[in-house]
């Protein structure tokens, strides 16, 4: 039998990549349990400074709930000063709009070696401020960081525009150019991946960003920030601020003098922003937003691996993920055994010290975050629904959630419309595949989807009629700098990675010249 911190390596193995350093981390990794803070001001113009309003708030160790250190509270103030330096630096004829774009990508495989060189540090500090195990932050996110900056850094001389055989005697080409000053504002859940994804095609494609860290975990984006310096990016090119949303956040989605803001966190939110958006200058938006993802068993399904998967897909980052797979619905011919076995798998399920590799669960990121989940914990139990593990706090100490998981579960529900963010499990029956289709969809949200099948016929059905982002067939979070990430209907708009994240940082103009004569 394996044991849980085995059944943990595979899970990643099998869902985020199959990493060859995942298998020995435990002998190369090297966790810091109380990691050196090193950076805790506004970053601008490749200089620390103090917030302008001289202000700070904490950033808390969710594991138990004590003050790490006390951070500048950046405000509009500081955001009007890095846009200044932002625009600065893209000035036409500025060092950064000269540079060679190929050396663009050589900034960007610079920073991915530094942030390779310091991996185990910054894992530790990930884990620190946000809760998650060093195990997966080592693996996962530090991989995928990695990875999708050396991505970006290929893209960076190799988007480039077209001659166009136009009409007449005249010579057509386009040119790929930059968009120009972006506001990035980045979540808690994922801070390292979600600064990489941002950063990584706004800065291959030429631009100058203004980003906004989440306040619950600004340490790691902080220190990304004193790398770029490090690697030699020029002053006011990247511009990281720590502040709350309804002042940092709402001065870089309303200012006049940001090209592009791009936004991951709630659909809330994500509203709020569209409209200072338009409020504005009508600056592009991109939006990665909410989810209540469908994950589908059919009764062919691999139970065994099913159950694994389904497990993996809800409790994953401590069910802290937007696309987690937090509505299961198991065909009926199977649902009883998989019900039962998944209790199993939930209550073996170890959680606690996040620096402890045989746990696989850590911390909610916060008190407000745990209080949520326990919240809608009791309205899955007013209104119905049946406890079949969990529910409760874990311990007394930090912001612990026992994996939880429901069953019985109606779609009029709360916990079945949504968005929970925690590590609370529903799982629902189903008889008529084409009565699951329009249950699925019934959700304002679309941002992934997935089914379990051995049946191709099938597979292919439910992957052209879910109306979702992102489907994956028989496995879950299988993701990669290449493929394209993003949602439908109110799960936002625009893609991040892959090629097709370079659109969103990208502007094209056409340009025509006059000839004497045109020859074929």
């Amino acid at each position: 039998m394996l044991s849980s911190a085995r059944l943990v390596g595979l899970s990643f193995r099998q869902n985020l990549g199959r990493y060859a350093r995942y298998s020995n981390y435990s002998t190369v990794a090297k966790p810091q349990p109380n990691p050196d803070i090193f950076h805790n001001q506004v970053f601008i113009n490749n200089e620390w400074h103090d917030a302008v309003s001289g202000k700070t708030f904490p950033t808390v160790n969710p594991s138990t709930g004590d003050i790490i250190c006390h951070v500048a509270e950046g405000d509009k103030a500081d955001v009007d000063i890095a846009v200044n330096a932002a625009k600065e630096a893209f000035r036409f004829g500025s060092p950064w709009r000269t540079i060679d774009a190929s050396n663009r990508g050589e900034l960007l495989n610079r920073l991915a070696d530094l942030i390779e060189r310091d991996r185990d540090y910054l894992a530790s500090l990930e884990t620190f401020d946000n809760g998650k195990p060093f195990h997966v932050a080592h693996a996962g996110d530090l991989e995928l960081t990695i990875k999708c900056y050396r991505y970006y850094a290929g893209w960076a001389d190799k988007n480039h525009g077209k001659t166009i055989p136009v009409n007449g005697d005249y010579f057509c080409y386009t040119r790929h150019e930059p968009v120009g000053v972006c506001g990035q504002i980045i979540p808690w859940n994922f801070p390292l991946l979600m600064q990489a994804w941002k950063l990584g095609p706004a800065l291959a494609m030429g631009n100058v960003v203004v980003m906004k860290l989440a306040e619950q975990t600004p340490l790691t984006g902080l220190y990304v920030a004193g790398l770029c310096k490090e690697a030699g990016f020029p002053p006011g090119v990247v511009n990281v601020i720590p502040g709350y949303g309804p002042t940092a956040g709402a001065a870089i989605a309303s200012h006049n003098d940001v090209d592009k803001v791009a936004f991951t966190g709630s659909t809330e939110i994500g509203k709020i922003i569209q409209k200072a958006a338009g409020d504005s200058n009508l600056k592009r938006v991109t939006l990665e937003l909410g989810g209540k993802s469908p994950l589908i068993v059919m009764n062919d399904a691999d139970l065994d691996y099913a159950v694994e998967q389904s497990h993996f897909a809800l409790f994953f980052n401590q069910g802290q993920c937007c696309c987690a797979g937090s509505r299961t619905y198991v065909e009926d011919g199977i649902y009883d055994e998989f019900v039962e076995r998944t209790i199993k798998r939930a209550e073996k399920r170890t959680l606690g010290d996040p620096f402890d590799p045989n746990n696989e669960q850590g911390p909610q990121v916060d008190k407000e975050q745990m209080d949520k989940i326990l919240d809608l914990i009791d309205s899955g139990k007013s209104e119905g629904a049946t406890l079949a593990a969990g529910g409760n706090r874990y311990g007394d100490k930090g912001y612990f959630v026992e994996p939880t998981v429901f069953t019985d579960v109606k779609e009029n529900m709360r916990i079945a419309k949504e968005e929970i963010f925690g590590p609370v499990m529903q799982v629902m029956k189903f008889s008529d595949k084409d009565e699951l289709v329009e249950r699925a969809n019934d959700s304002m949200y679309g941002l992934a989807a997935s089914v379990f099948t051995k049946d191709i016929d099938k597979a292919m059905m439910f992957s052209q009629s879910l109306r979702a982002g992102t489907v994956w067939v028989n496995c879950f979070d299988v993701f990669d700098a290449a493929a394209p990430f993003g949602g439908y209907k109110m799960s936002g708009n625009g893609r991040e990675k892959g090629q097709y994240g370079l659109d969103n940082y990208t502007e094209v103009k056409s340009v025509m010249i006059k000839i004497p004569q045109k020859n074929s």
